[in-house]
């Protein structure tokens, strides 16, 4: 049951966004690009509380709120008291609802076809597909009409390498779910596209990309750009996509990789 706020409540014009995942990585990059474009965030970790901390001392140097609040995405069942601290959330923020919802908490996974158990499986699926369904469809009455959601996948949705089919396949069908919310929720104008993000340098992976120089240089040599992906290459894109600049950008899947495997 989702927590309704008292039509007491004061409020606020500014606009508000949801981002999982948002201590470290793109996620942290997200939050803080959300900010330069005034835009308050309330963001989840799962772990690690000081740095989320952290990017939440960051928003406010900038000149804007966040609010950090504790999410495994992967635990469905937690899921009704999380909307019930978003909703506090709001409440703090002054507003009865948000703007932008960014699905982008996730787990690496590298392991052959062959040799994937069923409990890797499960643990991609609770997390990439499963609980991005569950938490989409319980914050769905928390969303203004006329907001945005934006589901993080991967570029390995169309490169195909060693060792990511189990991921990839979850994103993949993502990248499904994705088109037929944009359709489901075209009623209310919610627009729901994918961005795909190609090889990044930051410490998803146990930071593969970043801190190992030769697959760094494998990458860059495969990307028509000439280098591997950094977090501001993507953060700026996922809050430009949200913008009004974008409005008219509805149900789709865009690939921010520098032109990996072209």
């Amino acid at each position: 049951m989702v927590q309704q706020i008292s039509g007491n409540a004061k409020k606020s014009n500014n606009k508000t966004a949801i981002v999982t995942g948002g201590s470290r990585g793109l996620g942290r990059n997200t939050v803080l690009n959300l900010a330069k474009r005034g835009i308050d965030s309330i963001f989840t970790y799962n772990s690690n509380q000081t740095e989320a901390e952290k990017v939440a001392e960051q928003v406010r140097d900038i000149g804007r709120k966040a609010i950090v609040l504790q999410l495994d995405t992967s635990n469905i069942s937690s899921f009704d008291s999380f909307v019930q601290s978003i909703g506090k959330a709001l409440a703090e923020l002054e507003t009865e609802h948000f703007d932008y919802l960014v699905n982008n908490a996730g787990i690496s996974h590298h392991n052959a076809f062959a040799q994937t158990n069923e409990e890797e499986l499960d643990a991609l699926y609770h997390v990439h597909f499963k609980g991005v369904f569950f938490l989409t469809q319980k914050l769905l009455p928390l969303i203004k009409d006329g907001g945005r959601i934006v589901n993080i996948s991967t570029a390995l949705t169309r490169i195909i390498m060693p060792g990511s089919c189990a991921y990839a396949s979850m994103k993949g069908a993502i990248e499904i779910m994705t088109r037929y919310l944009a359709q489901e929720l075209g009623s209310r104008r919610i627009a729901v596209n994918v961005v795909a993000p190609g090889a990044i340098a930051t410490d998803f992976s146990g930071g593969m990309v970043r801190d190992n120089p030769e697959l760094n240089k494998r990458v860059a040599e495969m990307t028509a750009l000439g280098r591997a992906g950094l977090p501001d290459d993507i953060g700026p894109m996922i809050a430009s996509l949200l913008s009004d600049d974008n409005r008219w950008v509805n149900a789709q899947r865009i690939e921010v990789s520098g032109g990996m495997s072209i």
